[in-house]
């Protein structure tokens, strides 16, 4: 039996990747501050479940108590035999000169886009050491990790810091000779709500921002079933799955 964690699973990608493990009939665990009540809909026309974790991944001790609901329940489960970790939950906020950077809004960008996701990958890898299943885990990345942009220090940094964990965890499970497998998936521009709040940014904090407008006016941003379509079928092939790549969508169009 296969079941998936996805986190940021009611919004964007993270929605997108959770309909699509529904109706391949995997049961899905969403992480997420909000509800979409849509995905049990989508559960209950499949043989799948759809469990909600009301969660906010900025808060230490609720990314805790979510954990270890999860693991009461995995411990329940007969016939486990592999598990997808999906760390989709992000934000690009501050967006902002690095000089005017509150420390409390990095703490919070780094518990969000950093912590949260080494977190929760290491505690499922660490049971499935105890459990005897294979975990197959993705961090979701983005291209900023490997380009510098003015206004973004601290979203460009938390993703290439996020790069470099996936990389250092896929060295060690190869070392331990696991069969686990943990990648990242850059999934390029697409239309989300944080593209709205990129192009919501004034100039001075963000010069870039009339290039992200323009990108929306010319309907250059991916649809989030599209990019999910492709990450879901990279996900589900774990015997392909090189360990610690970067899988850039770019490369499926």
């Amino acid at each position: 039996m296969t079941i998936a964690i996805v986190t940021g699973a009611s919004k964007g990608l993270g929605r997108s990747v959770a309909k699509f493990l529904l109706e391949s009939n995997i049961d899905v665990f969403g992480v997420s501050r909000t509800n979409d009540e849509s995905l049990e809909e989508v559960a209950a026309q499949s043989s799948a479940t759809y469990t909600f974790f009301p969660t906010d991944l900025a808060n230490m001790e609720d990314v805790k108590k979510t954990m270890d609901q999860i693991k009461e329940k995995i411990y329940a489960i007969d016939g486990l035999s592999q598990i997808y970790v999906v760390n989709n939950a992000a934000v690009v906020e501050p967006i902002k000169k690095s000089l005017h950077i509150l420390p409390e809004e990095l703490m919070t960008h780094y518990q969000v886009n950093v912590l949260a996701p080494m977190i929760l990958m290491n505690e499922f890898l660490h049971v499935s050491m105890k459990q005897g299943f294979q975990v197959i885990g993705v961090n979701v990345t983005s291209g900023a990790a490997e380009s510098p942009y003015y206004g973004w220090s601290a979203y460009c940094s938390s993703k290439a810091s996020l790069n470099m964990y996936t990389k250092t965890v896929a060295l060690e499970q190869e070392k331990l000779g696991t069969n686990n497998k943990v990648f990242a998936f850059s999934p390029g521009k697409m239309d989300t709500e944080m593209q709205g709040v990129i192009r919501s940014t004034d100039y001075e904090h963000f010069v870039d921002v009339d290039t992200f407008k323009h990108y929306k006016q010319q309907n250059a941003l991916s649809d989030t079933e599209v990019v999910a379509s492709v990450l879901t079928d990279i996900l589900t092939d774990a015997a392909t799955i090189e360990n610690g790549k970067v899988y850039y969508v770019r490369d499926y169009f």
